[in-house]
């Protein structure tokens, strides 16, 4: 392989001609577009006057008759009918605008969309109006980008690095994702399918890549692919949102000879663009955290029409976060297990922390792990090392799923803690400051293959990760007493308080305050003639008394009223009578609720007499209420108690500290 980085340290110093009409974080409106073009360019060099000349004897065919017959002559799925190339566009400088124009507009459709989609053209009236589209082709046409010089897979690497050096601060997990981590995703995805299936002649399986950025992921496949069996063929599928990446990824596929119609541009979770379409392996890297508020509509409306006859049915995760709409996504899209395809399909995907454990029972997180483990889709999942991506160090992890696992993994999760397998960078990139060596890949796959269990390797039941969430009720116990402390309550209760208010207008309104006022002043006078020391322990009790003296006077109130009396003369007291909501059922004191979170292997009645009843003998678990939720406390499972040093120890050590400061500043003085 050559040594990619010269090729794009040349088209870097390129850029830095841009220096002034140009802002720095604007290059690569120039640079990108220009490189691919400079490709096309380069692929098309070698046949460009036999197309030329073919192009004018079928010049009275429609583009669409045409096309075919002179891609053949191109030796591509693409051609260029302009009379100008790279060279040409030189020996013309004061028309260069509109000359390049005529070369862009030259290419069949295919290329021409990719150009679009860079939206170039806007560009170039303003680089020549600055004295900078000459200078800028000229330094172009000095870049050797022929595919006998540069391959497809190297071509890929340049482009991938100057997305990246143009999106440093771009959102964590857009655009880049080091190749290093993308060739373990890649041997992770394949593992349990070399032998059996991958080695067969002339095998052809499909790929798909919901987040496809540049193509890397895909790219980085089929080299894997060809390397293990050189007759087989991986068609790879895509879907990117972001316009320059999607035209990248589209010009990679056709400069393979490919067919670029594969890769289509659009908002993959709320515009699927392969709505029936199904793949043997399935491969992302979505943006973490990206809040999907703003389209969240179509996505709800899916979820709630069609449920698991859409791509959400297990639920939505909170709208600050997609990842886990991107994993659900993903998972719609495997082929099932039939006889006819008896492998199914496998899935390899990275994530944050966060759909491992954010979200309680119940919610649209949990609910999707519940899916997820409930229907033993998940193989396993690998910790990586922190600082591995170019604009984020965030810890990440590759989860890999299958609807076919192997008969020893049925029912199990491997959890691989991979934190430490890394090697310092001599340089750091962006945030990337760790990569992973060659060898520590290759250990990383020897354990996640082997599953046995080990200081790195943890096989977990799919159970294991659940519980069920109860919620435990204690009575509410009241006392009553009328007091004037009590009374000033009264009157603050909202539901007292109303009596004396109106929705009317005008008299109406004054009319109806009025008459509130005085009943107000009624029930107080009645609540008055009950005031004593004596402390009522049992709601129903002076719920009674009250009730008889408000008859007695002819007052009749409503429940809310009633309620809000109740309250004002009502405090906690854990030695009064237990409150009744009818004859049978105990009232919960909400103030005393809580939750316990009982793991689903063990029996909840037995979790809760000895771990609840012990301490809150009237308790009782509200079986209404009770979820089952899943998360995966990755960390936790691979922690490693430090026992903390001897204070004797922390002493020393500030004594040594003391005298090493006591002899600097004598130095200092002297």
């Amino acid at each position: 392989m050559i040594n990619f980085q010269d090729k794009v340290s040349f088209i870097w110093s390129i850029a830095e001609i841009l220096r002034g009409p140009y802002k720095p974080e604007d290059y690569g409106k120039i640079v990108l577009p220009l490189a691919v073009l400079r490709r096309f360019d380069c692929v098309l060099e070698s046949t460009k006057e036999e197309v030329l000349a073919k192009a004018e004897q079928f010049a009275t065919m429609s583009e669409e008759a045409r096309e075919p017959i002179l891609n053949r002559v191109s030796k591509q799925n693409f051609h260029n009918i302009s009379k100008y190339d790279f060279k040409k566009l030189l020996t013309d400088s004061d028309n260069i605008a509109d000359n390049l124009r005529d070369y862009i507009n030259g290419f069949s459709k295919v290329a021409r969309d990719i150009m679009e989609h860079f939206d170039f053209d806007r560009q170039i009236d303003k680089l020549d109006q600055n004295n900078l589209l000459y200078l800028t082709i000229k330094r172009f046409s000095e870049l050797d980008l022929h595919p006998e010089t540069v391959s497809n897979v190297e071509m890929g690497y340049v482009f991938e690095e100057l997305i990246r050096r143009f999106s440093e601060h771009a959102e964590a997990g857009d655009h880049y994702t080091p190749r290093e981590v993308i060739r373990l995703m890649t041997h992770l995805l394949f593992l349990h399918d070399d032998a059996n299936i991958l080695t067969k002649p002339g095998l052809t399986q499909t790929l798909y890549d919901a987040a496809a950025g540049t193509g890397g992921m895909g790219s980085v496949a089929q080299e894997y692919l060809l390397n293990l069996n050189p007759t087989a063929h991986l068609e790879f599928f895509g879907q990117e949102i972001n316009p320059e990446s999607y035209a990248i990824c589209k010009a990679d596929l056709l400069i393979k000879g490919e067919d670029a119609t594969n890769i289509r541009l659009g908002n993959t979770l709320s515009n699927d663009k392969f709505p029936t379409d199904k793949f043997d392996y399935l491969i992302s890297n979505p943006p973490y955290g990206v809040d999907w508020k703003s389209y969240e509509k179509p996505i709800k409306a899916e979820h709630e029409q069609q449920g698991f006859d859409g791509r959400f049915g297990p639920g939505t995760p909170r709208t600050s976060d997609g990842q886990l709409l991107f994993l659900l996504h993903l998972l719609s899209k495997m082929k099932d297990v039939t006889p006819e395809n008896p492998q199914g399909s496998r899935l390899a995907i990275i994530m944050n922390g966060s759909p491992l454990f954010t979200g309680d029972a119940g919610s649209g997180e949990s609910e999707i792990r519940k899916y997820v483990l409930e229907n033993d889709l998940v193989e396993g999942i690998v910790a990586l090392p922190n600082d591995l991506f170019y604009n984020t160090g965030i810890a990440t992890y590759i989860w890999i799923l299958t609807n076919n696992k192997a008969p020893l993994s049925k029912g199990k999760v491997r959890l691989i803690n991979a934190v430490d397998f890394y090697k310092k960078m001599k340089k750091s990139m962006g945030s990337k400051r760790n990569e992973i060596r060659e060898d520590q890949l290759n250990e990383i796959v020897r354990l996640y293959g082997d599953a046995q269990p080990n200081e790195y390797v943890k096989i977990f039941d799919n159970e294991d990760f659940g519980y069920a969430k109860i919620t435990v009720e204690r009575p509410l116990r009241l006392n009553f007493q009328v007091s004037e402390e009590r009374l000033a309550r009264v009157v603050e209760e909202k539901g007292f308080a109303n009596l004396a208010t109106s929705k009317k207008k005008g008299d109406a309104a004054h009319f109806e305050m009025e008459e509130g006022k005085k009943l107000q002043a009624q029930i107080l006078h009645v609540l008055r003639t009950l005031e004593s020391d004596e402390v009522y322990k049992n709601r129903e009790t002076f719920t009674k008394i009250l009730k008889d003296a408000l008859a007695e006077a002819t007052i009749k109130l409503g429940a809310p009223v009633l309620k809000a009396i109740l309250n004002g003369l009502s405090e906690k007291d854990e030695t009064a009578d237990v409150c009744m909501k009818n004859k049978k059922d105990i009232e919960p004191d909400t103030d005393l609720r809580d939750t316990e979170s009982v793991p689903l292997k063990e029996n909840i009645e037995e979790y809760f007499a000895r771990e609840v009843l012990p301490h809150v003998p009237d308790a009782w678990i509200d079986q209404s209420k009770t979820k089952i939720g899943y998360e995966i406390p990755f960390t936790r499972q691979f922690y490693k108690y430090t026992a903390l040093r001897s204070s004797a120890e922390i002493m020393d050590e500030i004594r040594t500290l003391e005298v090493e400061i006591a002899e600097q500043l004598k130095k200092v003085m002297e």
